[in-house]
């Protein structure tokens, strides 16, 4: 959830990357690029969470 969230420094993806979390002006942001616009989206299989931009996973 959204509240757990905000407690987080850092998340790992299933691809085992890391993803930082920020909170900057009381929005949650990911490695510094991404906005959380929208929070605590019940899905069949979980909580979402929509971002404005799309992750990558970092290349080899």
């Amino acid at each position: 959830m959204a509240a757990d969230v905000v407690k987080l420094s850092t998340a790992t993806t299933v691809n085992g990357a890391d993803v930082n979390i920020s909170v900057v002006d009381q929005a949650v942001r990911l490695n510094d690029g991404s906005t959380v616009i929208l929070t605590d989206v019940n899905a069949s299989n979980g909580v979402i969470h929509v971002i404005d931009t799309v992750i990558l996973p970092p290349s080899s």
